[in-house]
């Protein structure tokens, strides 16, 4: 059983304050959105009822009628319940946010409105943390207790590793989830060589990318000779800002491998949503929820 006093004061504050915030978007907007943005894994019988008009005779329990001596009809549902399985990148990287907040920070508000939506729609929720290795693996499990502790392990992990590998954390979600789920990847995808077991995920696995994204990493302002560290491999490189050329070759790199990012996931048929670490998440996840809803 988890204990309260195993929590850090500051962090469980932080917890409270988050599951506070989310569960408010959760109740407004995002449960039933994610209800019908993610429709259960078929139909089920639920009960009989007393024949009508207009009813579909195909759905004629006779047996039942038989036994009665009045016409009733099969009942079906859809069959709800889904596991949410959260593939969330804790490398160097993540740890950056010019405005706002951090890259980190960001996935855990998304993960936490996401966990309380499928709790909300009675599914499972699993939890997996990787670097180039897996950090931490939660299996999923449903209800308010097990949410709050896959977020304070989102804030309180901290990673043996500072480098991705998109890979690993594919092929271990292909290894321990046995039947189709829902698996939200949530990472800069600033990494190389993960199409083919990104591929069988999103053949197995209803597959959406939360994309996140800071403006830095975009383009530079004019600041003169700055150092930049590589988060992930401490690599240092000096940038001089003020040459208009250096800024220019720098946006046209960053944005070379944002279009190939995109066309990869748009090629496998994986739902991308781009989140910015300087804007609000709730609009482009409400976007994208509604968007869904219309293909369905």
């Amino acid at each position: 059983m988890e204990s309260r006093i195993m929590i850090p004061k500051e962090l469980f504050k932080k917890i409270r304050q988050i599951e506070i915030r989310t569960k408010g978007l959760v109740h407004d907007v995002f449960g039933g959105e994610y209800h019908s943005a993610f429709k259960g894994q078929g139909i089920e019988f639920s009960e009989v009822r007393p024949y009508q008009v207009g009813d579909d005779v195909r759905s004629i329990d006779w047996n039942v009628s038989a036994r009665t001596g009045e016409t009733f009809v099969k009942i079906f549902e859809e069959e709800r319940e889904q596991t949410l399985m959260l593939l969330v990148d804790v490398s160097g990287s993540e740890d950056f946010g010019s405005k706002g907040k951090f890259k980190r920070e960001v996935a855990a508000e998304i993960c936490a409105v996401a966990a309380f939506s499928a709790i909300q729609n009675n599914d499972k929720v699993g939890l997996l943390l990787f670097s180039d290795e897996i950090e931490l693996f939660v299996p999923p499990k449903k209800g308010r207790r097990h949410v709050l502790r896959l977020i304070r392990d989102l804030f309180a992990h901290e990673p043996r590793s500072r480098r991705t590998s998109l890979s690993a954390a594919l092929n271990h979600a292909l290894h321990v989830l046995r039947r189709r789920s829902i698996v939200l990847i949530i990472s800069d995808f600033l990494d190389d060589d993960y199409e083919a077991p990104l591929r069988a995920v999103a053949k197995r696995h209803d597959t959406v990318a939360i994309h996140l994204q800071d403006p830095r990493e975009e383009e530079w302002p004019s600041l003169g000779l700055i150092e930049l560290t590589d988060p992930e491999t401490g690599e240092t490189v000096l940038l001089d800002t003020s040459s208009r050329q250096a800024r220019r070759a720098f946006a046209e790199d960053a944005y070379a491998r944002q279009v190939a990012i995109e066309e990869l996931l748009r090629r496998l048929r994986v739902d991308r949503v781009p989140i910015r670490t300087d804007e609000s998440y709730v609009e482009p996840l409400i976007r994208f929820f509604r968007q869904r809803n219309r293909k369905a």
